[in-house]
C-alpha cells in the first residue's frame, strides 16, 4: 500500500509540472479578461437555447419521471465516483459505491430507483479532479470552459480521465448516446433553476466565487477551508 501511494503521488508529479503546491495566496482568477468573455458566450447560449429547455422539460416532466431520470445518471456517475475512490485510497466509501450501482442496477431497475440511499449507501460524486486534489495538486487559475463552465486548470485536465469511464461513452449507437448526453445536461440544468436564483450581483463572480468554494468543499470530503476575500 506504501509502494502505491508513492508510485502514484510520483506519477502525479510528473504528469503535472506545471502545477505548483502554493504555499501563499495567489491571484485565483489571473485570466479573468478571458474568463468573463467566455462566461458571457456561455451565458448567452444559457439564455437562449439551455435554460428554456430545461424549464420547459421540467414543466411537462412528471416529478416521477423526473427523479427517475436523475437516479438513473447518478447511478452511472458512481461507477467513476468508486474508481476515483480507489485512487484516493478510500477503500470503505469505494465499497459503498459499489453497492450503490450492483443494488440500483438491479433492484433498482437500472438505476432508475434509487434504493441504495435508504439502505446507508451514501453517494459521494467523486471525480478525478478531486483525486488530484486530493493527492495535493493546486487547482491552477481558475478557467470558464466553452460551454463546460466554471472550472480550474487541474478539474480541467481532470475531466478527461471522467470521459473515458463514463458508461455513456461506451453506448455504440451514436443517436442513443448523443440523446443520453443531452438528456443528461437538461437533466442537471433543470436541477439548478432553483439554485441560479440565489446569485445576487456580479453573476461572473457570484458564479466564480460558488464553484471555487464547493470544489474546496469536495475536495476536503465536507471540510471547507476558509477564502482569503484578497484573493478574488
Amino acid at each position: 500500500m506504501h509502494v502505491f501511494r508513492h508510485l502514484f503521488v510520483s506519477t502525479l508529479l510528473l504528469l503535472t509540472p506545471m502545477f505548483a503546491f502554493a504555499e501563499e495566496p495567489v491571484n485565483v482568477d489571473p485570466w479573468e479578461g478571458f474568463n468573463r468573455a467566455m462566461f458571457s458566450f456561455n451565458d448567452t447560449l444559457d439564455r437562449y437555447a439551455l435554460k428554456p429547455a430545461a424549464q420547459g422539460y421540467k414543466a411537462i416532466t412528471p416529478d416521477i419521471v423526473e427523479t427517475g431520470v436523475s437516479n438513473f445518471f447518478g447511478n452511472l456517475s458512481d461507477i467513476g465516483s468508486m474508481l476515483n475512490n480507489l485512487l484516493q485510497l478510500k477503500g470503505n466509501a469505494a465499497g459503498q459505491d459499489l453497492g450503490r450501482v450492483l443494488f440500483n442496477s438491479t433492484v433498482g431497475l437500472g438505476g432508475i430507483i434509487d434504493i441504495a440511499t435508504p439502505m446507508g449507501l451514501p453517494q459521494h460524486n467523486e471525480d478525478f479532479g478531486q483525486t488530484l486534489g486530493y493527492w495535493g495538486v493546486d487547482t491552477g487559475p481558475y478557467l470558464v470552459l466553452p460551454l463546460l463552465g466554471p472550472s480550474n486548470i487541474r478539474d480541467g485536465i481532470g475531466r478527461i480521465p471522467d470521459s473515458m469511464v463514463d458508461p455513456v461513452g461506451e453506448v455504440d449507437s451514436i443517436r442513443t448516446r448523443n440523446q443520453l448526453y443531452g438528456l443528461r445536461i437538461i437533466d442537471t440544468r433543470a436541477s439548478l433553476l432553483a439554485a441560479e436564483e440565489l446569485l445576487t450581483g456580479d453573476r461572473y463572480t457570484a458564479m466564480r466565487d460558488a464553484y471555487l468554494q464547493r470544489r474546496e468543499f469536495l475536495v476536503n470530503d465536507g471540510k471547507a477551508a476558509a477564502f482569503d476575500q484578497d484573493q478574488f
